[in-house]
Parts: structure tokens; sequence; C-alpha cells
């Protein structure tokens, strides 16, 4: 970064008083101090992060001074050696009050190389996540899941030692075997048992947890919590209750093949949601329209049935789905899965988690296998005329929640109000549009709430000479 640009982001964490996700702070007017938990967790962080070295949070965050920058520079760089893989930090240097200070930007690595870790005490004790303003070491599970896409370990082959053969010899597999030899002529001459192998739902005469899950008159005899939870509430919370005082207006657990748990999970949700009757005033005919796009829920239940992780970390979590009266949320263990994030979600071709699984259900129709699950979502939602979703991926969880219309029905005097409030103290453009929870993109808040609250001096910048600055906060008058 520039000279400037640090000066500005030390101003900034003087007036806001706290370190983030993205900005640690060291005092080093003493020495060197030791990063490597940082180095480790914004290597694995999306979009990396920064160390500032010269400002003293013990002592309300004033400008101390690095001891020496070039012996700093020195030390930190030997520490980004001792990492695997190896770091290459960017130095900044500036002067504050005739005080120098030095900030290390750390770059994001590819997925396919994490988790960055300390070599000298190696992944499980050394490779570490941020979390707020510290550094979280990570789980076992997080650590594995980074290993098993580098292994390329699919944990739906791993094998049920208590299933036989018999216990997937169902109909429905049956079924797959004859669509399977119509549209792949080429494995029609082969056995029903050698296919079986092939196609990972068999290894060495025992069924595997994708043939368990596929064709098991009941899964759940061998895997109890591989199904899903559903709940419907009155209220935004778990906790609301109707004027009755029942906690749930519904709550199922959705068992069966993957195939029945999509048909059961996608009635489930039809149940409960609102269904508004709308009549052309022009030819009085009746069309229905439902709380959120049916289309988008099925593509959600089916992503998360097809892509949850099936580890034996996660093998006793179920996918959830709760139904609030402002929105849908559905979540499923196993995060963001290879190289994907979240900003290129639905905009290039994924690494699939569990390609067997993925494939049976294209042969089954019920999928495309396409990569157009998450475009259908999207699309479906806006030509409803209903917010973005929004996606969540964080601890080994991925999370999509759906906004119904409420949020369009509150008044632009009671949001500006609200953005006033939460604004006493210095936000971001994520931070005021995440305080929404995803009813609004960045740019919708911005142009329609921000830009005229500063115009008319409601709000002000932090850095109000650089308007555009990636560092640049909004504070209440």
């Amino acid at each position: 970064m520039l000279d400037n640009e640090l000066v500005d982001m030390v101003k900034q964490i003087q007036l806001v008083r706290s370190e983030s996700n993205k900005i640690e702070i060291k005092a080093a007017n003493k020495g060197c101090p030791k990063v490597r938990d940082s180095l480790s967790s914004f290597s694995n962080q999306s979009g990396g992060g920064v160390i500032i070295f010269g400002v003293d949070e013990n002592d309300g965050y004033a400008v101390c001074g690095v001891y020496d920058a070039a012996d700093l520079m020195k030390k930190v760089e030997a520490q980004c050696q001792e990492m695997t893989p190896v770091i290459r930090p960017l130095f900044s240097v500036a002067s504050i009050d005739g005080k120098t200070v030095v900030s290390a930007e750390i770059q994001e690595i590819d997925n396919a190389d994490k988790p960055c870790f300390y070599s000298g005490v190696g992944r499980l004790k050394g490779s570490y996540v941020r979390s707020g303003d510290a550094d979280r070491l990570m789980t076992e599970y997080e650590v594995y899941s980074y290993e098993a896409f580098k292994k390329s370990i699919h944990d739906e082959l791993r094998t049920c030692e208590r299933a036989f053969e018999k216990d997937i010899q169902t109909n429905t597999f049956k079924l797959y075997f004859d669509l399977l030899k119509s549209k792949k002529p080429n494995l029609a001459e082969l056995s029903n048992e050698e296919i079986c192998r092939l196609q990972g739902f068999t290894d060495e005469g025992k069924p595997t947890l994708a043939g368990i899950m596929l064709f098991s008159n009941y899964p759940q005899a061998f895997f109890p919590q591989l199904c899903i939870t559903a709940v419907s509430v009155p209220g935004t919370e778990i906790s609301s209750t109707a004027s009755v005082g029942e906690r749930f207006i519904d709550n199922q657990r959705i068992d069966g093949t993957l195939v029945q748990m999509l048909n059961d999970a996608l009635v489930f949700v039809r149940k409960n949601m609102k269904t508004a009757t709308i009549i052309d005033p022009n030819t009085g005919k009746r069309t229905d329209k439902t709380e959120y796009p049916v289309i988008a829920i099925r593509e959600l239940i089916l992503n998360a049935l097809i892509h949850r992780d099936y580890s034996i970390h996660t093998d006793t979590t179920p996918i959830t789905i709760k139904m609030f009266s402002d929105r849908f949320e559905i979540e499923n263990p196993g995060g963001l899965y290879g190289r994907m994030t979240l900003d290129r979600l639905g905009k290039v071709s994924a690494d699939t988690r569990n390609p067997k699984i993925a494939g049976a259900m294209e042969i089954l129709g019920e999928t495309e296998n396409r990569y157009s699950g998450i475009p259908t979502i999207i699309n479906a939602m806006e030509q409803s005329g209903l917010p973005a979703p929004k996606f969540e991926s964080d601890r080994g969880v991925f999370k999509v929640t759906l906004y119904n219309s409420a949020a369009e029905s509150v008044p632009i005097d009671d949001i500006e109000t609200e953005i006033l409030e939460f604004c006493k103290t210095p936000r971001s453009r994520n931070e005021i549009a995440e305080f929404f929870n995803g009813r609004m993109t960045i740019a919708y808040v911005m142009e329609r709430y921000v830009k005229p609250m500063i115009a008319s001096g409601r709000l002000i910048m932090t850095i109000p000479e650089k308007p555009k600055s990636k560092y640049q906060k909004f504070l209440a008058r």
C-alpha cells in the first residue's frame, strides 16, 4: 500500500479504537513480536489481511513507533519463511508524528495450498483462521477439509461395514441401472456388480455411503443423522412464539434416500410458505404466487443434499431448514469446497465434493449437474422481485438465506433511523449492508440511503478526502 494509505488506516483504527478481521496491531516498540498465528490466519482468510506495527493497543491505540524498521521487516520475513507454504509479505513504511509505522500485507493463498501453518508445530497445531479481531486455532475438521481436497479424498466412497449389497438392491437401484444403460450404451454389456464398483456404490462387496444414501430402503438405519431437520416458527427468531404460545408452527425430521428427502423437504416448505392469489384485472385469470420461488427452494435443498460434507467429522450433523416470518434459511455441514469462494459462486465451474452422488442424481433426472444451481436461485429471486440470496461459508458450514418481501414495506425514514443508530460507531459499506441481513446489496444501500444521508449532513465519512477508499467508514453526526 502507499504511505498515505497506511497513515489513513492508522487514523481509522484510532477512530474506531479496534482491530478487525482484516487488521492486526502490534506495538513492536521494544522488538519484533511473534506474528505466526496472524500470518497463518490471514493467509487462510478470504482477502488476506494487514499487520500494522508501531501502534499500541494497550495505550489507547497511540502511535508508539517501531524499534527499528529495517530489523523488524527482516525478522518478520524470517517468520514468513517458517510457514508452509512460505509467505511473501508486502511491506510499507510511513512516518506519523515523527514515529515510524510499518505494515505487512498478507495475501490470501490459493485454496489448493491451504491451510497455511507454522512449520515448527505442524498442521494441526499451527493452522489458524481469523475470528473477529482474533486468531483462532483451526479445528481438526477444518484442517481435514483442506487435506481432503488436496488428496482427492471423497468421503461418499467410504464403506459401511454393517451393510450388505442386498441393502441397496431396491426399486430405485433397478431404476437407476435401467436409466444408466439407456443413456450410456457402453455400460450395457457390464454386469450390475461391475457397474456398482465403477460408479462407487460398492467397494469389495460392501456398499459405500453413496450407495446407501441413494438406494437403501432406509439409509438412516446406517447413518441416523444424515437427514434434514425442518422447522417453521411464527416470528423472526426460534424463541418467538405465536399468540397461543406455540414455539413451532411445524417441526419435522425428514429422512429416506436423497431423492425422498428432496421431495419431502419441498413438501414441507410448500406447506409452510404463504401463497398469494393474484387476479388479472383484464382477464380475471387467477395466479398463485408463493412467498419464495419454488424452483429456488428446490435447488437449495438439492444442493445441500448433493454437496454437503459426508465425512466422519460431520455425519452426525443433519441439514437444517428454518422458516421464519421474514426469511428462509438452509444450512448444511461442509463449507465451500476446493477452490470455490463466495465471490465466484455461480460464475465458474465448481470442484465437486461428491461426484458419484452428483452423477447418480443426474442419471435419476433430479439435477442437470451443469453448475446451474446458483444462477437459477439468483435469477428466480430476481424475477420474483425479491432480495438477492445471501450466501455464507464459515467454520465448516454453508448457509443460504432467502428474504421475503417483508423488508420492502419498511418506510425509508425507519431505515434511515436504523442506519443512524447503527453508525454511532463508524461502519464500513459492508457492515451497513450486512446490518440488514442481506436484504439489500451494498450498491443499493449506498445509493438509496447512505449517499443521500451524507448529502444531508446526517452521516459523515471518516476519510472524506478519499470517498472511494476501501477503508472508508461512515459515522452518524
